[in-house]
């Protein structure tokens, strides 16, 4: 069994106390909040490749070809590759979250 403490400030801890006084039970509260995160994970992912296809579309080239242009020194540093490159390093953090919530 996993005991937690947590460092929150006194108000919080209020509300998360009534909110686990309607919570059927501890294990279904849990489950509640690893499954909204996964789901804010996965909005997250979805978002960001919507806005690196645009940058694709755009330059005519994969997201996965800048990147690795990108991360070579071989592209110049406007304003664009650097949000896309951004963009690249977003998804991949989300992407990685997302594998150690669902695993």
């Amino acid at each position: 069994m996993l005991h937690l403490n947590l460092n929150i400030q006194p108000k919080t801890a209020k509300r998360l106390k009534k909110i686990l006084e309607f919570a059927r039970d501890e294990e279904t509260f849990a489950q509640n909040i690893i499954t909204y995160q996964i789901v804010e994970l996965k909005r997250g992912i979805l978002n960001i490749k919507l806005d690196m296809k645009a940058y694709e579309e755009k330059y005519q080239m994969s997201s996965a070809d800048f990147y690795e242009q990108y991360s070579q020194g071989k592209t110049d540093d406007r304003e664009d590759y650097m949000i896309w490159a951004g963009l690249c390093e977003m998804l991949d953090k989300n992407e990685k979250q997302l594998q150690g919530l669902e695993g």
